[in-house]
């Protein structure tokens, strides 16, 4: 008998696979049985995709010489067309009676444009016997003076008081005071005022390298 049993058995197992196979329904004892497996195999879990990696944040970038402050704007070339590299130094050049020149003189044909190094105000229009025609700027704050002199004229309508802007002619290169006919050019100085604010005191201060862009005002 058990041999029998079985034998049906394994005749009831090939008809089901064949009816599997056929693309027919399985009998409901087998897909209770198949049903059965199914729950006890264990289900996998689904992969779960990982996140698509974040774009590397960007690197700060380096802010810009100066951001953060508003440095002073650099000093003009008080003379048309003038360029930084065509000035030379002759600060500590030795004038009469043991003095100093305390300034720079910048060559220039005669009537060429004299322009403001910076914003600034007329704070006095002056005519002297070494100096001639000359003009002393404060700056905004009054901490220092620029001072442009043996000019053939000023700039119509240049008056004490006046306020002027970076760049605007104010006069023109000529020869007055002590300065040579046969050699027109700008006596330029910078002088560092006392509290007093005196125009006709002050440090003096190399104006060659400040105009050159090498250094700064002190």
């Amino acid at each position: 008998m058990k041999w029998l049993l079985a034998a049906l058995l394994a005749i009831a197992l090939a008809l089901v696979g064949y009816e599997w196979l056929a693309g027919r329904p399985p009998p409901a004892g087998a897909a209770a049985a198949t049903r059965a497996v199914r729950v006890a195999a264990p289900v996998a879990s689904p992969a779960i995709a990982s996140p698509a990696a974040a774009p590397p944040a960007p690197l700060p970038q380096s802010a810009p010489p100066g951001a953060g402050s508003t440095p002073a704007e650099a000093l003009l070339v008080p003379v048309q067309g003038i360029a930084p590299s065509q000035l030379g130094d002759t600060f500590n050049d030795a004038r009469s009676q043991g003095r100093r020149h305390d300034a720079i003189d910048i060559m220039a044909a005669e009537g060429t444009p004299v322009i403001a190094v910076a914003d600034g105000t007329v704070e006095k229009l002056f005519d002297s016997e070494r100096g001639g025609l000359t003009v002393y700027q404060f700056e905004p704050g009054g901490r220092y003076a620029y001072y442009y002199a043996h000019l053939q004229r000023y700039a119509d309508g240049l008056a004490e008081g006046q306020s002027i802007r970076r760049g605007q002619v104010i006069g023109y290169v000529g020869s007055t005071g002590n300065a040579s006919p046969e050699a027109p050019h700008l006596h330029f100085a910078i002088f560092l005022l006392g509290p007093e604010k005196r125009w006709w005191e002050g440090e003096a201060i190399n104006p060659y390298p400040i105009l050159r862009g090498d250094t700064t005002l002190p």
